[in-house]
């Protein structure tokens, strides 16, 4: 046995249990042409409650309100795991900018709406980044119709600041959570779902 084969015979365990970490903790690929990229939400609660309103309605209702940023038709996303009780789906804006949605099993009702930005480098990222935060924005006034646009821009804005490298940040009005995820260069997402409201102490 040569001194080559010796050092591959002592290397080779060592690199398959890296090629099998790197299959687990593989960064999605950059080319972001597909939504089966979308990240799942860490923060969607097992036993949280759906919206009373339809894909097709929400999409009718925010189309309607934000017509020069509209949201296009959504794309189911494949879910490998059998027990999911959710549907997850997706729809391109750009090329670094998303919505998706998890709907539940069976009912189709609407468990989380998101817009999720992939940071992009260079010239274009400051554009990018405020037409981002002005989808978040637009998707916030849908749930919360008593906000100007400048005040939810505001709000946004600042919940991503306050949110800043956590896994997730939340803010509740009423009946709605509004949610930030800062996954850094893997994505930032702006997410709205609906709270379970306590009954009042008799």
């Amino acid at each position: 046995m040569t001194v080559a084969q010796s050092l591959l015979r002592l290397a080779l365990p060592a690199l398959l249990i890296l090629a099998c970490q790197n299959v687990a903790l593989a960064d999605p690929p950059t080319d972001h042409s597909g939504a089966e990229e979308m990240p799942k939400a860490p923060y969607l609660l097992a036993g949280a409650p759906t919206f009373e309103t339809t894909l097709i309605n929400f999409r009718a209702q925010y189309n309607e309100a934000n017509p020069t940023q509209q949201i296009g038709e959504f794309r189911s996303i494949s879910d490998k795991s059998a027990n999911s009780s959710l549907t997850r789906a997706a729809s391109k804006i750009n090329e670094n900018l998303y919505a998706s949605t998890a709907l539940e099993k069976g009912t189709g009702k609407i468990k989380t709406l998101q817009i999720t930005y992939l940071p992009i480098q260079g010239a274009e990222e400051k554009a990018a980044r405020t037409l981002a935060i002005s989808y978040m924005a637009n998707l916030m006034r849908q749930f919360d119709a008593t906000l100007s646009a400048p005040q939810s821009v505001a709000k946004v804005t600042s919940m991503i600041e306050k949110g800043k490298g956590q896994q997730f940040y939340k803010q509740e009005v009423g009946a709605v959570r509004f949610v930030i995820s800062d996954n850094g260069e893997k994505g930032l997402t702006f997410a709205v779902e609906p709270v379970k409201l306590a009954l009042a102490e008799p």
